[in-house]
């Protein structure tokens, strides 16, 4: 099979993701289905909630526009002519965490379009997705057939192996898959650094960066490092048009807990009713509470992200992403930093 096969099949896959992302109507078949197999994919989108209480439709359908708009002929050929197509293709286990909606499905890409086979084990939190558009991408690209599969017992024989989890998940991928050329990811989390003149669209964008998908992606803002002497009023007015996520009931439940217990214990807290602020130089806050702290000079601000380099995804804002792009990668913007298409060559 030619890469050229599998790019056209994942640039029509990448249109028929965008349709269901913009929640269009079925027009024609120029999207690749028919009509009764797109309101087949707009039933498992609005399944999702119930297999997965953070899996709401807009979550969903956001994660599916993101990562249709880089399937692209163009984006797609530019970033594979970097890399060598494997002729004898391996197979590659992607165990996959299900901490936002088709948190894997980058891996799943990389796997496939650089010639290999993709064994792929799903968290039970996003479990039929994927498989969905898997289906699709078959009957765009038939030899694709025995390239991809799915899993729900235990993972035999394999070439490599791409897991992502937690801290603790980590032991058990050593353990286990330790013996296998690997690549293992544990928790991380994203930063946005101020200098002070940001505008209030700007801070508008962050929200995005801090709320979207709840805050439950490692590319979610949860930390921010602001130059001392900056009015926190500011960011809260900036975020404010976010404040319907107090209104999703896992969400509102964290929030109410994480009050109660910080105040409970004393703690100084500024709230302005769906997001706490609590000032501390810890990288990771619960869910619904961001952390900050002010530096005086750039080089704190070097040397706390030096410290924490690894367990930083992303830094937005100054000298950073800019602020809104966070949960918005490019092909080539590789999770911890660890180029999958380079470690594929190798395997």
């Amino acid at each position: 099979m030619k890469q050229e096969e599998i790019i056209k099949g994942f640039v029509q896959l990448g249109q028929l993701m965008c349709h269901l992302g913009e929640n269009k109507e079925w027009i024609d078949f120029s999207i690749g289905t028919t009509k009764e197999e797109y309101e087949s994919l707009q039933m498992v989108i609005n399944r999702q909630i119930s297999f997965n209480g953070w899996f709401s439709k807009e979550n969903v359908r956001k994660s599916l526009l993101e990562l249709g708009k880089r399937l692209t002929l163009e984006e797609l050929s530019t970033w594979t002519e970097n890399y060598s197509y494997s002729t004898s293709p391996k197979k590659v286990a992607l165990i996959m965490a299900g901490n936002i909606p088709l948190v894997g499905f980058h891996d799943f890409l990389c796997v496939l379009i650089s010639g290999n086979t993709a064994v792929c084990k799903l968290s039970s939190d996003d479990k039929t997705l994927l498989p969905a558009l898997g289906k699709h991408l078959i009957d765009f690209v038939p030899g694709l057939k025995e390239r991809i599969i799915f899993t729900v017992g235990r993972i035999g024989e394999v070439d490599a192996v791409i897991a992502t989890g937690s801290d603790n998940s980590l032991k058990y991928f050593e353990q286990y898959f330790g013996k296998y050329p690997h690549v293992f990811r544990k928790n991380r989390t994203s930063v946005a650094v101020f200098d002070g003149n940001e505008t209030e669209e700007q801070i508008k964008e962050l929200g995005n960066d801090i709320f979207s998908y709840f805050g439950l992606g490692c590319r979610n803002v949860s930390h921010l490092i602001l130059p001392k002497g900056f009015e926190l009023k500011r960011f809260f007015e900036g975020v404010y048009s976010y404040s319907d996520v107090i209104n999703h009931n896992k969400y509102g439940n964290n929030y109410d807990y994480n009050k109660a217990v910080y105040l409970l214990n004393q703690h100084e807290l500024l709230d302005n009713n769906f997001v706490l602020l609590r000032e501390s130089e810890e990288l990771f806050s619960p869910l619904s509470m961001i952390h900050y702290h002010f530096y005086e000079n750039e080089s704190e601000i070097d040397d706390y992200i030096n410290k924490h380099k690894d367990q930083i995804q992303v830094v937005v804002g100054k000298e950073g992403f800019p602020f809104g792009s966070a949960q918005c990668p490019m092909l080539d913007d590789y999770a911890d930093g660890v180029d999958v298409m380079r470690f594929l060559e190798k395997v």
